[in-house]
């Protein structure tokens, strides 16, 4: 059995998200499926819907509002947002755990993921064209298939640090070329064991390579370009650093400048801090 292989093999070894963050994943993908019968899967998990509602009363999500009940979280957020409020709850325990392979302290994954996500709505903002709506949890979890693959690179990790540094490639191709798979690939089938919905798990598969996705290509040039941002203000930067590439045709197409990504740097930077000011216990 080669690496791949065997990082494939290690995909269900990984948590599974809460029942009712699952449940919530399946209904919102249902057509006929309303907010209240979302709001009671949610509430079916006493611990889910107390972080929920914290995260929700966020300054980067409620502004000056105080949100009293998790069924005016629905009314004022919407179904989309109540999913980005779920599955970052569910994704905290599992991604602020530190991730020696990739030499990440504890809590450093997910201050990045929540930077991406961030940062890839207001690269939107900026755009002049709406984020669409997975686009926040698209970034939330980019970066997901980190946790399986960091227990190899644990093991041994400088043949991929060599060959980047070396051939002054990507950490992403250093990745394929010596373990046959990369970080990017294996979030995406980690999120189809999760049953996650398809266009979450294209944005994930394709962040690093926008130029060779298919689908949503608006949505994946937002989150990569979101998560060199991150990046180069050193969140989330482990062995890999600074060593990935942004792509110009995914400047191109947003018709970023150096000013506009200056300023969605800042708002990045702002709203990251807004919601670790009221989640004390957020790295």
């Amino acid at each position: 059995m080669n690496i791949r292989e065997l990082v494939i093999q290690r995909i269900p070894e990984i948590p599974a998200l809460p029942a009712a963050a699952t449940r919530v994943l399946h209904l919102v993908n249902d057509p006929d499926i309303g907010i209240g019968a979302i709001m009671d899967a949610i509430e079916y998990d006493p611990v889910l819907t107390t972080e929920v509602l914290r995260l929700a009363n966020t300054a980067y999500f409620a502004g000056p509002r105080s949100i009293a009940t998790l069924r005016d979280a629905g009314v004022l957020f919407g179904t989309e947002r109540i999913l980005h409020l779920v599955l970052a709850t569910a994704l905290f325990p599992i991604a602020r755990q530190p991730l020696r392979g990739y030499d990440l302290p504890a809590g450093q994954l997910i201050r990045h993921a929540m930077a991406v996500a961030i940062g890839a709505e207001q690269l939107a903002t900026l755009c002049g064209r709406p984020a669409p709506d997975h686009t926040f949890t698209a970034g939330l979890l980019s970066d997901i298939g980190k946790i399986v693959l960091g227990s190899f690179l644990e093991i041994d990790a400088e043949p991929v640090v060599r060959l980047a540094a070396g051939e002054r490639i990507s950490f992403e191709i250093a990745e394929r070329e010596v373990l046959g798979i990369d970080h990017a690939e294996v979030g995406a089938l980690l999120l189809e064991a999760w049953n996650v919905p398809e266009n979450i798990i294209d944005v994930v598969r394709w962040h690093h390579d926008p130029d060779r996705g298919a689908g949503d290509r608006y949505t994946v040039d937002l989150v990569h370009i979101a998560s060199h941002l991150s990046a180069g203000f050193g969140l989330g930067g482990g062995i890999d650093g600074l060593n990935y590439k942004p792509c110009g045709n995914a400047l191109s197409r947003l018709n970023a400048d150096h000013v506009m990504l200056e300023r969605a740097a800042c708002n990045m930077l702002i709203g990251l801090a807004q919601i670790q000011q009221q989640l004390p216990e957020s790295p």
